[in-house]
């Protein structure tokens, strides 16, 4: 267990935060009460802060002195342990650090990069996929109702968002399925390395390895024969003579496939899931379309698909009466900042209606998810078909297991039954 000592109130029976603890991907939302009540700011004894209340995550958030760019850490103040091979020193690191996609990057880099990307990545191009979204939601869900027992990750909430991003970049149909091993190993692997094991190390940069040879020669055949896809716009997309390297339109891929599907797949899973433990709710989600689109930013809040988010302060700084240090790396917890009940009026109820829902389950600022509105036209498809086509529709399990993952918060399976 890694005991926190708080930053605002000394107490003799200190917070213990432990990302290894399976109740903080299993079920959080207690502790993160805990910790906004007794030390919303703290630091622990492996040496990060750890914020917790909406009003310091969204100060955070919005200040530039704090940078996306874990490479201005000072690890100095970490147990050994946790500190990883630099990247002088280590081939497969190097590696790591040269593709790390634009959120994990600052201005101008990040400017430039986000910018090339939207270029090729816009409303119109979203809303250009919602004919073929709704037909890839009633393939899934035909097939779903023909077995009537499913488990509704695996057949639902994950191919939904693979296929839709596949057919984005131009990824052929019989190439899909290599994805899931990958994605998996890259979502996991998100976390802060000081918080992964060598195995997850290695899985990620196995998955790394051969996503990038599988992508390279599928760039190499769009700048032969160039098509109407993501993939060949990032190839070629270019703004006052700057392009994307092989390297950054890498590192856009591997973005699109972890943050860019996992979050929606949490999203679709998890706000079902809140659904059938709400069963007002659901009716109201499933017999009135107005409501559509307050319910899933309430599922974004209620669920927060994304736990946390990260910043390294590049800046001596002062928030909520705490100061950090130039170096100081921070977990700022969004999803205990989703049920501050300074910010939300009784934090803990899932409410479709809720109005207004400032919640940060997307981020905020210059670093606000890009496929936002992809993720939101996905999940309200998928909820909207789904509760039509099976309106009896329930949970299968007296309970659901979670994965080990500290960021991407989403679960091993959700088993259900579409008949009821």
């Amino acid at each position: 267990m890694f005991v926190m000592s708080s930053a605002t109130e000394p107490t003799s029976d200190p917070v213990v935060f432990d990302p290894f603890d399976p109740r903080w991907s299993g079920d959080p939302f207690a502790l993160y009460a805990e910790i906004r009540e007794r030390a919303p700011i703290h630091r622990s004894e492996l040496g990060f802060w750890v914020v917790a209340s909406h009003a310091d995550c969204l100060a955070i958030l919005r200040d530039r002195r704090a940078s996306s760019d874990s490479m201005s850490m000072d690890t100095g103040g970490m147990p050994e342990r946790f500190r990883r091979p630099i990247a002088e020193d280590n081939p497969m690191a190097a590696g790591i650090v040269e593709m790390r996609p634009f959120i994990f990057r600052d201005p101008p880099d990040h400017t430039r990069l986000r910018g090339l990307v939207a270029k090729a990545f816009t409303p119109k191009v979203v809303e250009s996929l919602r004919e073929r979204t709704q037909q890839v939601v009633d393939e899934l869900l035909d097939a779903a109702m023909d077995a009537d027992h499913v488990d509704l990750v695996a057949e639902f909430a994950y191919p939904l968002p693979v296929r839709i991003i596949c057919d984005l970049l131009g990824v052929p149909v019989a190439d899909q399925d290599r994805f899931k091993v990958w994605s998996q190993a890259l979502a996991r692997g998100l976390d802060p390395d000081f918080l992964l094991s060598d195995d997850v190390i290695e899985a990620r940069g196995e998955a790394i390895t051969q996503f990038a040879q599988y992508v390279f020669e599928l760039m190499a055949e769009r700048r032969r024969n160039p098509r109407d896809d993501l993939l060949s716009g990032l190839v070629g997309v270019e703004d006052g003579g700057t392009v994307l390297s092989e390297v950054e339109v890498l590192s856009t891929c591997v973005l699109l496939l972890t943050a860019g599907h996992e979050t929606t797949v949490n999203l679709i899973a998890g706000g079902t899931l809140a659904l059938l433990r709400h069963p007002d709710q659901l009716e109201e989600f499933r017999t009135d379309p107005g409501v559509h689109r307050s319910g899933i930013e309430e599922m974004l809040r209620y669920v927060s698909p994304v736990q946390l988010t990260t910043r390294t302060f590049i800046e001596d700084c002062e928030f909520g009466g705490v100061e950090f240090g130039k170096g100081d790396f921070a977990m700022l917890l969004l999803a205990s900042a989703n049920r501050d009940p300074v910010q939300f009026a009784d934090p803990e109820r899932f409410d479709i209606t809720r109005s207004p829902n400032n919640h940060l389950g997307l981020g905020f600022g210059i670093h606000h998810c890009l496929g936002a509105p992809l993720a939101r036209m996905e999940t309200q498809l998928a909820l909207s078909s789904l509760l039509r086509r099976a309106p009896r529709l329930t949970l299968a399990a007296d309970d659901v297991t979670y994965k080990s993952n500290v960021i991407l918060r989403g679960m091993e399976a959700l088993p259900v039954s579409m008949r009821g």
